[in-house]
């Protein structure tokens, strides 16, 4: 997998220079953030499909391991107070349980069974729409859930970080970033994860501008919870 390849730029770079190695991780950011490019179209036709889901009842799920269920969270817990999203309509299947955010929980992102557990706990059906996350996409946890919810109905939206993976081969909306070999081989914490965390970006705040909670660049239903948001509530 290109994720986990090692490049023979790096195989030095622990005896490199503080500043050329921070200059080379830079640099590997910056292509993180360009290999979105050519998913743009695959995101804005996942956002517009979410949109009739979410337009009713439906629930926006995130589900992965490690990293990438971290991503996840980060991303989804603030649609409630950025757009009013409802609590009760955000949901996150983690592998190895909500313990697993702060704490690794090894060999958690291999079971099967936990994924199709959860799935049918939260009652994941046709109204609602699941985002996988996986930086190999292969991460039996996460393709188990995708596969799942699939099953029962719902819309379900792949990210991965290597091409032709399960997880994109078994999704309505795969999304491909490739981002290729780390820095630190195998860390995709980096390259692959900074991808992900702007997929989610561009791909949830698409989804709530289409739903309307934006209007002319503003945030309409932003929770005023503090006394800079109050100030930006009346600004005009």
């Amino acid at each position: 997998m290109h994720t986990e390849a090692s490049g023979d730029r790096y195989v030095d770079l622990d005896a490199w220079g503080s500043l050329d190695i921070l200059h080379t991780l830079w640099e590997g950011q910056l292509a993180a953030a360009a290999a979105i490019g050519p998913a743009l179209r695959a995101i804005a036709a996942a956002a517009e499909d979410a949109e009739s889901r979410l337009r009713g009842d439906g629930r926006l799920v995130y589900v992965g391991a490690g990293t990438s269920a971290r991503i996840g969270v980060q991303d989804g817990v603030e649609l409630p107070p950025t757009f009013n999203w409802p609590e009760e309509r955000l949901r996150f299947g983690i592998a190895g349980g909500d313990s697993a955010i702060l704490r690794s929980v090894e060999g958690a992102e291999d079971s099967t069974d936990e994924a199709v557990a959860w799935i049918a706990d939260a009652e994941i059906g046709p109204d609602d729409v699941v985002i996988g996350l996986s930086a190999s996409g292969t991460t039996p946890f996460t393709l188990a859930a995708l596969q799942s919810a699939r099953a029962r109905g719902a819309l379900t939206i792949g990210v991965a970080n290597n091409p032709d993976t399960p997880i994109l081969q078994n999704c309505a909306h795969p999304i491909l970033v490739a981002t290729g070999e780390e820095g630190i081989a195998g860390s995709t914490r980096m390259k692959a994860g900074t991808a992900q965390k702007i997929v989610l970006n561009l791909l949830s705040t698409l989804i709530m501008i289409r739903l309307g909670h934006v209007y002319r660049g503003r945030m309409i239903a932003m929770r005023a919870t503090n006394q800079k948001l109050r100030a930006r509530g009346i600004a005009r």
